[in-house]
């Protein structure tokens, strides 16, 4: 083994923190000598970043598992690490059952993952109360000028369906500085656009002394040389204040875009859900958000089949939706979670959530297609990623209001471009969710 050479593949599921972690993670091995590996059978170490937030994410993270322990047989898989939510939720049942994962460690020691390899432990999970060290070095994972910026960890809200607070602990809120000078090394090597990340984002700062609130955070971004764009993603809808809204109107690197999972609409379902919040209040964050900030483009989840929902609570969310025309709608389908105060009520039929997710989904592919129509004939800045996954023929990006991974794209059929620079593009066409154009070139 000590004459070959070590060499890592990594697996990363679930949330953008997530991929966060794993690129903390890549950073710490290759401080310790590994050189990554595409190929998992050519692979000494492989890691597995597991989620562990839904039953659904739990089956998915237990399957890759398996997968990654078979190349300890057929690869060259000397040791199998599995990180993440995973280990958190279920360390003794791990350890106990796949003795063929040599290490587990939660999210909080990402950052030194290569340190740990060279213990005796195989169980290493510290107590969620610490956040990665300043300057901890990592390697990016995303598409060239785009990159994740977490700015907390934790979170301490206590919604009746969520596990989050005993998976990832209370919120720890990075100082600004700190963040600040991250975002300078980020633009320093090519980043261009910022997708700021945490559990609870418009929460960042009342952990901290003096309590700054994001709109300092973003002001301060914003004077960071070179950024170009600045998205914020998963903003609890009761901490979206004035000063937060004047912000995303105001601030020339911020661009209009909002991740505001409101979850549901009706009064009961909230209370149930154990929000902080009504219906009223979300009606009328989304008319605040569109009237103060010109041109925003919104996302929100939303969970169906939550208990407390029947067909009138339903009936009140697609109506809400229809009138919000949300540009980004995602949703989920209830899982009774074992641990949380949800769990233990009764809920609607898994026949009943399924038809009303398919309902929701189908509303917002209707939304989305009739404004990526809109869309057509307008001339837009796009980050332009690279090749398309789908063929080498298209270039994709995404303009301002889309954010990564969880919205649609735009495909460059006519020009090339470097990836990683922002370019106008026209739009020539609309599908469901993505856009089809042509670069412009200046004069």
């Amino acid at each position: 083994m000590g004459s070959l050479k070590k060499t890592a593949h990594l697996v990363s599921l679930g949330c953008a923190r997530n991929r966060v972690d794993s690129e903390l993670m890549l950073g710490s091995l290759a401080r310790a000598g590994y050189a990554y590996s595409d190929d998992p059978a050519t692979a000494s170490l492989i890691v597995v970043n597991t989620c562990g937030f839904l039953g659904s994410a739990v089956e998915e993270s237990v399957n890759t598992i398996l997968e990654a322990a078979r190349f300890k047989i057929e690869g060259r898989c000397k040791t199998l690490v599995v990180a993440g939510c995973l280990p958190r939720r279920y360390p003794a049942e791990l350890a106990e059952e796949l003795h063929e994962v040599d290490l587990l460690i939660g999210p909080d020691e990402a950052a030194q993952l290569g340190r740990m390899l060279a213990g005796e432990q195989r169980v290493c999970l510290g107590d969620l109360s610490g956040l990665p060290p300043a300057r901890a070095p990592r390697q990016l994972t995303t598409p060239p000028g785009t990159a994740y910026l977490r700015v907390s960890e934790g979170c301490d809200r206590r919604c009746a369906f969520c596990l989050i607070p005993a998976l990832r602990g209370s919120q720890r809120s990075r100082p600004v500085r700190e963040i600040v000078a991250e975002a300078r090394r980020l633009v320093g090597q090519g980043v261009v656009e910022l997708n700021l990340v945490a559990q609870d984002l418009s929460a960042y700062g009342e952990d901290l002394p003096g309590k700054p609130r994001l709109a300092n955070l973003l002001e301060a971004l914003d004077s960071v040389k070179d950024l170009q764009w600045i998205r914020c993603l998963y903003l609890y809808p009761r901490r979206v204040d004035d000063r937060l809204v004047r912000a995303l109107a105001r601030l020339q690197r911020v661009v209009p875009y909002a991740d505001v999972p409101v979850q549901h609409v009706s009064d009961r379902v909230l209370k149930a859900m154990r929000r902080g919040y009504d219906g009223a209040y979300a009606r009328r964050l989304v008319e605040r958000l569109r009237e103060q900030v010109p041109g925003i483009a919104l996302r929100t989840t939303v969970l169906v089949g939550h208990p407390g929902e029947g067909r009138r609570e339903f009936d009140e969310l697609m109506r809400f939706l229809e009138r919000a025309r949300f540009e980004h709608l995602g949703a989920f389908r209830y899982s009774a979670e074992h641990g949380t105060p949800a769990a233990a009520m009764e809920r609607p039929s898994g026949r009943d959530s399924y038809n009303r997710w398919r309902k929701v989904m189908a509303l917002g592919r209707r939304i989305s297609r009739q404004q990526q129509r809109a869309l057509v004939g307008q001339t837009l800045d796009v980050l332009v990623e690279g090749y398309s996954a789908e063929t080498e023929l298209l270039l994709e990006g995404r303009h301002a209001g889309q954010a990564p991974e969880v919205d649609g794209v735009v495909y460059v059929n006519a020009g090339q471009a470097e990836a990683g620079r922002i370019q106008p593009v026209h739009i020539t066409r609309a599908l469901d969710h993505d856009l089809i154009g042509e670069l412009v070139y200046g004069e």
